[in-house]
């Protein structure tokens, strides 16, 4: 009777804290790190009253993992890159959004919204996006021969080239330099693009995710691949850096925020999405981090030496030539993975 009673209690006290947690005036947000700068909080906090508790990640794999770890993680909002989307929403991982609830949901740019990733924009909101492509000194290299990632391949960049530290950005380097799409999940084209570079293997000098800015700047590299918005960041105290957009194609990468399945605080979370897509905020969390914004009214309050970039907002004639990243099956990116490793110590 006694230990009934005290499983009774511990049940309803259970019951009762998880209901307390989820009534709780708050929003659980998990995001990639410095994308949405602290004055923004403050902003919503003293604008609704809700508390935002705010956690940031380094990469799609941390934030996958941890969630895919926890059945009930407590987060509201999480912020995928372009195909985690597409692989969360195939896992049932995330909510369909009410666009109801969504009156900001008219300044998005229509080009960031259905997606392939995402083809009806029924789990994401884009936010803030960017390219990958070829970055150059004009200093080492004055003229500008280099305009596709075939012509990484050639000898006289021997031991120069910087490459992402990314297996899913470098593999679709090679797959574009042979023609095939960037989300190409064909075994026999992602080995004939391993083959490929492991011919660019001897001009490669490092592979950096971490620090390209400061690399740029300080010219430890020199030509390679990175993304436009480091560019742009380096190049405002290293006039001497150029971006190309390869003419034989590019990625084109978003990141997104998204409604996770059983959010807690999911009245919140609309409020919060909401707040993000105004035009005033999105300029502000753009021009924060130097990279582009996927908010059309936001973009269209930018300084005109911003929206006139063509580092940050290239012409739609040259848009054009890039892809969406979308997933991959599971045995097509071990087989990517398992070429990356063989890639990287030599093999």
């Amino acid at each position: 009777m006694i230990t009934f009673l005290r499983i009774s209690i511990f049940f309803l006290t259970f019951i009762f804290v998880q209901t307390l947690f989820a009534t709780e005036n708050i929003v659980n947000v998990y995001t990639w790190a410095d994308e949405i700068p602290h004055t923004l909080i403050n902003q919503f906090e003293k604008e609704t009253g809700i508390k935002v508790n705010y956690s940031t990640f380094d990469s799609n794999e941390i934030m996958y993992a941890k969630i895919r770890a926890i059945t009930h993680t407590g987060y509201d909002l999480v912020e995928p890159s372009s195909y985690y989307i597409d692989r969360m929403h195939r896992l049932n991982m995330l909510e369909p959004l009410d666009k109801k609830k969504l009156s900001n949901y008219k300044n998005l740019d229509p080009t960031f919204l259905n997606a392939p990733y995402d083809p009806n924009s029924l789990y994401s909101i884009p936010f803030i996006w960017g390219i990958t492509g070829i970055f150059m000194n004009k200093e080492y290299f004055p003229t500008n021969v280099t305009t596709q990632w075939n012509d990484l391949v050639d000898k006289k960049y021997l031991n120069q080239l910087m490459f992402l530290d990314d297996a899913r950005e470098v593999f679709s380097v090679a797959l574009r330099m042979l023609g095939y799409s960037i989300n190409d999940a064909n075994p026999e084209h992602i080995k004939q693009a391993y083959l490929k570079l492991k011919t660019l293997m001897p001009n490669v000098k490092l592979f950096n995710s971490d620090a390209i800015i400061s690399l740029l700047i300080d010219e430890d590299a020199t030509i390679g691949m990175a993304w436009n918005g480091d560019l742009f960041k380096a190049k405002l105290e290293n006039s001497k850096l150029q971006f190309v957009y390869p003419k034989d194609g590019f990625e084109i990468w978003v990141d997104n925020f998204a409604i996770l399945k059983g959010a807690p605080h999911l009245e919140n979370a609309y409020q919060f999405l909401n707040f993000l897509m105004r035009a005033d905020v999105a300029k502000t969390a753009s021009l924060s981090v130097n990279y582009s914004t996927a908010n059309l009214a936001a973009k269209n309050l930018m300084p005109p030496d911003i929206k006139n970039n063509p580092t940050l907002y290239p012409p739609a004639a040259i848009l054009k030539n890039g892809e969406f990243q979308t997933d991959v099956d599971d045995k097509s990116y071990a087989l990517l993975e398992k070429y990356w490793e063989k890639l990287k110590i030599g093999g």
